[in-house]
């Protein structure tokens, strides 16, 4: 069992389906709002690891949605200076566990790392928002 620092936006339903997969798999969920927290460059940063900066992004923020912001065509200072600025397009979970920094849900990441069991056998997606935006928006954080 592991303690799991899991950052979050209160009310994500798939952020609320990781945790319970999380917690299934006998770990301790420490949630905390992704949206409040102070982050820095140097705190939010390492999360992203190796990744490409594309791949930092949460692609069902609106800013994303509506063109406004390419994740593809950004390099790294400029991303964190966005995501510093608006923290919707973190993608999202940000987890932390001992010295180990994930950043998104990937099952066979997080089963690599800390060890996961799903609570079925369905292969889902527990990334990509399941609401459709343009009839049922997500309640503002804020």
């Amino acid at each position: 069992m592991k303690n799991v620092i899991f950052y979050e936006k209160p009310g994500c339903i798939n952020n609320t389906k990781q945790k319970a997969m999380l917690v299934a798999a006998g770990h301790e969920v420490i949630a905390r709002n992704l949206l409040k927290t102070p982050w820095t460059a140097e705190t939010l940063r390492p999360f992203f690891g190796e990744l490409p900066v594309s791949e930092w992004f949460n692609y069902s923020a609106p800013r994303i949605k509506s063109g406004e912001i390419i994740p593809t065509e950004l390099d790294e200072s400029t991303a964190l200076e966005f995501m510093l600025a608006d923290p919707l397009l973190i993608r999202r979970p940000l987890m932390q566990v001992e010295e180990v920094l994930m950043v998104g849900f990937n099952l066979e990441k997080v089963e690599a790392q800390i060890g996961l069991r799903p609570i079925d056998n369905k292969p889902q997606d527990i990334e990509t928002c399941p609401r459709s935006h343009a009839t049922t928006p997500c309640k503002s954080p804020i």
